[in-house]
Order: structure tokens, then C-alpha cells, then sequence
């Protein structure tokens, strides 16, 4: 049992959806019938598991993410927001999210989400073009979605959208023209992510029998660096490869994630970092409810990581931020050096990062090779 008064985050997964989407590879499920007695019953016995675990810790945020948290009915979110309260210490200004679908259905639902506590939502516009949100097999409208964020920005203090640009035949004046329309939209934060084959889903199938055909790559990094300019000019910087906020509007829960903090991850399919463990749940909903009766929550695996392989997570999770990693930091953590210090000199001459003695920074040209960047340098 570990107790100590660092700040915690923690995550609570809710894996139903009403349908699959063709590019999704997250741990969703679609169920005709979900009895949310027994589903609420058997997540406050996983917290009560995570917390037993984590004891005397400040909660910084709680992220509802899925599958589609929107779904979840709002006293069940109310239970876990005042079970997560009685375990541990709020944070004044604990940051409590939920990733909601902008169907009228969901949206009627954020007075009382906001009731339940609450104060942050991420919103899955993903499109401005009716088309598009066809295309990748979305429910909602654009007026739809339009209608979701006024209700949502009336009720919660903070609302991230989500939209995914990059897609087939997608072209920079179309990408310019709906960004444009997202940052007229007025909140705080955005999360832009590339169109990616995910395997599993079904457009990979698509992509193997020629039916979709991906962006080409380097128009794929035009759209990038087009990105990156607009939202910077309107003053929601890129902090993180893909994310993009006003200055003190990131999300403190991603954060809490790309700075190598301890989470807890309860509900199917989650994952959490405690105390040098890597903890992840049953991901099949009827495999979890089973492990919770026969165990009491539905952990799967609980393994510890070596000091190089937690040393090798922060610095690949830290390179994705604007703000960069602190090697001496990682170094410690790994007992050794973690980079090849002549192949960062010479990524450094090419423009891609920056190193200001043991501090480094990933530029914007270097964020468009991040994978390829981190397999040169990393050498833990």
C-alpha cells in the first residue's frame, strides 16, 4: 500500500457505444441492454480496489473517457465523482472531464452532468462537414453538433472539441475553411488529430482491398504545419503534438500522462502507472464483471516496470509536449544515460530539436517525425 501526498489522476472507463465507428481501435462495445445497477456497482468496487492501493493522495482530475461516457446515466457519474472525494483529497481545482457524442440525446444530459460535478467536457465533433461525419460513420449532424457545443458551453467552464482532419482527399483550403470555423467556435481547447489507419478497424479492411485510399503522406504534413500556424495565431498553441489549448486551458489530466505522473485506471480495458506498475483492467466488458465478482475488482495484469523501462516511458511521453523533457530528471530514474547525445547534436543542426544543456525540446518540423526521432535517440 503506498501512501503519500503526491498529486494522482484517475481514469474511468466506459466501454458502450451505439455503434462502432469504421476508423475507431479504442476499447468500445456495443450491448443492446446494459444494466447500470450492476454496472455501477461493479466500478465503485474497482475504485475501491485502486484506492485501497493509492491512499493519501491529492486528486488532480478525474477523466470519464470510452466508448461514450456521454451514455453513462449522471447519477452513476455523481456515485463515482463522491466515491473518488471520500478516497482522497480533491484538489481545489480538480479538473473533471467527460468526452461526450454531440447527439441531442447526450446533450440533454450536461445540466445534470454538470450537477454531478462535472466541469470539463471534450466533445466529439470530429467533422464541420456533413459529409465527412458520414464518412466516418458519425451519428450526429453538423447543426447537431453546433447545437451540442452552445448547451455545452453554457453549462461547463472548460469544452475541448475534437476533430479529425487528413482524411481522403482532403485539401488545404477545406481543412483552412472548417478550422476556421472550429476556432470561431471560442473554446479553449482543441484536439486535432490525422486521420490514421488503426489495425482492427474498419478501414484498415477498406485500405487492404483498395476500396479507401489514405492522404498521401506530405500532404498530410502540409495540413500539419497548417495547423500548427492557425491555432498559434489564435492564440491556442500546439502544447502537445496534437492538442492545442489557450495558456492554463491544457488538459491537467493528459498532462498528468505525458509528465509521467501516477494514474489510476479503472473499468474495462484501463490502463494505470502505479508506483512503478502498470496496471490494466479486463477489457471485455463480461470479462471485467466477472472479475469483479470473483475478485472484488478487474484487474487483469499488475507488472512491475524496471527502472529503465519507466525512465523510457517519460521520456517518450514528455518528447510529445511543446514544453519538453528534463533529461537529468530521466537519467536519475534510469540509472544511465537515456539518449545517444551525438545523434541528438545532429538532429539538432537539422532543425528537428533543441537541447539547452540537459533540457530538450522536440521543434514543430521534429513533431511531424516524432516516431522516427524517438527511435534514433532513445537508448534505454
Amino acid at each position: 500500500m503506498t501512501a503519500d501526498r503526491r498529486g494522482l489522476a484517475l481514469y474511468i472507463h466506459w466501454p458502450f457505444c451505439v455503434s462502432k465507428c469504421p476508423y475507431c481501435d479504442f476499447n468500445s462495445h456495443v450491448r443492446q441492454g446494459i444494466d447500470e445497477a450492476a454496472w455501477a456497482e461493479a466500478l465503485l468496487a474497482d475504485l475501491a480496489y485502486e484506492a485501497d492501493k493509492l491512499t493519501g493522495r491529492t486528486l488532480t482530475s478525474i477523466f470519464f473517457g470510452g466508448g461514450t461516457p456521454s451514455l453513462m446515466p449522471p447519477w452513476l457519474v455523481e456515485q463515482l465523482i463522491e466515491a473518488a472525494s471520500r478516497y482522497w483529497t480533491l484538489a481545489p481545482d480538480c479538473e473533471i472531464t467527460l468526452e461526450a457524442n454531440p447527439s441531442s440525446v447526450e446533450a440533454a444530459n450536461f445540466a445534470d452532468l454538470a450537477k454531478a460535478g462535472v466541469n470539463r467536457v471534450s466533445v466529439g465533433l470530429q467533422s464541420l462537414r456533413d459529409e465527412a461525419l458520414h464518412f466516418l460513420g458519425r451519428a450526429h449532424s453538423v447543426t447537431e453538433a453546433l447545437g451540442a457545443i452552445a448547451i455545452a458551453q453554457r453549462q461547463f467552464a472548460r469544452v475541448n472539441v475534437d476533430l479529425i482532419y487528413a482524411r481522403p482527399d482532403h485539401r488545404a483550403d477545406a481543412w483552412e475553411a472548417e478550422l476556421t470555423e472550429a476556432l470561431a467556435l471560442e473554446t479553449g481547447h482543441l484536439s486535432l488529430y490525422q486521420l490514421t489507419i488503426e489495425p482492427g478497424t474498419r478501414f484498415e479492411t477498406l485500405v487492404r482491398d483498395g476500396t479507401l485510399t489514405p492522404l498521401d503522406p506530405d500532404e498530410g504534413a502540409d495540413l500539419f504545419e497548417l495547423t500548427q500556424a492557425m491555432t498559434s495565431a489564435a492564440g491556442l498553441p500546439a502544447y502537445e503534438v496534437s492538442n492545442h489549448a489557450r495558456p492554463s486551458d491544457e488538459s491537467r489530466h493528459n498532462l498528468a500522462y505525458w509528465r509521467y505522473q501516477d494514474y489510476a485506471g479503472i473499468g474495462p480495458g484501463a490502463h494505470g502507472r502505479r508506483g512503478g506498475l502498470a496496471t490494466m483492467r479486463h477489457k471485455k466488458p463480461e470479462n471485467f464483471l466477472s472479475a469483479v465478482t470473483r475478485n472484488g475488482h478487474g484487474a487483469q495484469e499488475e507488472t512491475p516496470l524496471s527502472q529503465a523501462e519507466q525512465a523510457r516511458e517519460a521520456l517518450v511521453m514528455g518528447l510529445r509536449l511543446a514544453e519538453g523533457v528534463d533529461l537529468a530528471r530521466v537519467r536519475e530514474m534510469a540509472g544511465g544515460e537515456v539518449v545517444d547525445r551525438d545523434k541528438m547534436g545532429r538532429l539538432e543542426r537539422q532543425g528537428l530539436l533543441t537541447l539547452v544543456q540537459d533540457h530538450v525540446t522536440v521543434t514543430p518540423a521534429g513533431m511531424l517525425l516524432l516516431n522516427s526521432l524517438l527511435a534514433e535517440i532513445v537508448v534505454i
